[in-house]
């Protein structure tokens, strides 16, 4: 137990998400419980993980999770664990409601993206169809977000590019996508910023991104099989796009081969998107879950072959004549490949305290702890 790298997670403590500084101390070593010197409460060392209150030991734990997140089917794990088929539901809940907040805090951060490329893929379950949008940098690989929703419907595109934007930063960006109409009014729609009133009132103006580039894939099929392929300039000019283009994928056109890439093992690792199985999911909530687990796995959990790069020096010298990387390494969220323990350990720290809003001068005592926690 190192309480140097464990903070308060208790909502109301003015050190709360705070690492360090000497607050926290050890309450007892066999129950593995810390206690917070500024609020006083006790806290284990498990809170805010995927094991938190579970009694079951956490290899076996880490071990059916990844089962699950290499495509392994439910019934199959039943079996050879012999474990209740509800146990492993609420097991592979826990750890993509874990997945989802570190994917939040990690991943959904502005950065130079270049280029991302998104898509949506229809799941069948059972009696029903639903509809699975995702995002991708190219540059990178990094899986940024994915949203499902019943229909393919302009609320589910508008949530997908919201997540987009989320991982954005203000620099030139190329958005590739299908044939969908939706995309584009999403895109723009979404990627507008407020200006100022400059004395004006009413609803202030919103002004489209400097830089932002929308191309489409338009696939066109006959007897269902594709027999031509349009690429199509929604916004920007093809030369600015091609730079982006020859930047984060080294050359070639505009396409959307990455994110079917991606696709294609989502259907691999999540059992319940094989399109000829009897291992139907039955609600929306479980495949969320699912597709978490899988993407935060593939982020840091997984080597990529084409982000690989040659080390320095002879080979004979280094050991290795590569150095294999995550999408999380190559997008610099990591500096080393994460085990599935590690992604479901991972604490996520709370955002920092803010005093209470009260009518009145604010006491010097309150004064004090902002001076302290919220510099």
């Amino acid at each position: 137990m190192d309480p140097q790298t464990v903070f308060c997670p208790n909502r109301e403590c003015p050190a709360r998400g705070q690492v360090g500084e000497g607050k926290i101390g050890i309450h007892s070593r066999k129950e593995q419980r810390y206690r917070c010197r500024v609020c006083g409460q006790t806290f284990a060392a498990r809170k805010g993980t995927a094991f938190y209150r579970l009694r079951t030991a956490e290899a076996t734990v880490t071990l059916v999770v990844t089962l699950l997140a290499h495509g392994c089917p439910l019934q199959a794990i039943v079996v050879a664990f012999g474990l209740d088929e509800r146990t492993v539901q609420a097991w592979q809940a826990r750890a993509g409601t874990q997945c989802q907040q570190v994917q939040a805090h990690l991943v959904e951060r502005p950065r130079d993206l270049g280029q991302v490329q998104a898509d949506e893929l229809w799941v069948k379950l059972q009696g029903v169809r639903a509809w699975m949008a995702m995002a991708l940098q190219v540059s990178t690989r990094l899986w940024l977000g994915g949203v499902v929703s019943a229909q393919r419907d302009r609320g589910l595109i508008d949530a997908l590019v919201q997540k987009i934007r989320a991982c954005a930063s203000r620099r030139p960006l190329l958005v590739c996508v299908d044939g969908l109409a939706t995309y584009v009014n999403a895109v723009r729609r979404v990627f507008r910023d407020p200006q100022p009133r400059n004395g004006q009132t009413g609803r202030r103006r919103l002004k489209s991104w400097r830089g932002l580039y929308l191309a489409q894939v338009v696939k066109q099929y006959a007897k269902r099989r594709v027999v031509a392929v349009v690429q199509r300039i929604v916004q920007g000019k093809r030369a600015a796009i091609q730079r982006l283009i020859d930047r984060t994928q080294g050359g070639g056109g505009i396409n959307t081969a990455y994110i079917e890439r991606l696709n294609a093992t989502f259907r691999a690792r999540l059992h319940r998107l094989v399109r000829r199985g009897r291992g139907l999911g039955r609600q929306i909530p479980t495949l969320q879950h699912g597709m978490y687990l899988i993407g935060a796995v593939y982020n840091f959990c997984t080597f990529h072959d084409s982000l690989r790069i040659r080390r320095r020096g002879r080979p004979d010298q280094v050991g290795h004549r590569w150095h294999f990387r995550t999408p999380a390494m190559a997008a610099g969220l990591s500096e080393h490949r994460w085990s599935v323990h590690e992604l479901l350990m991972y604490q996520v720290p709370p955002p920092r305290w803010t005093p209470p809003k009260r009518r009145g001068r604010v006491s010097k005592a309150t004064q004090a702890l902002v001076a302290r926690w919220c510099a």
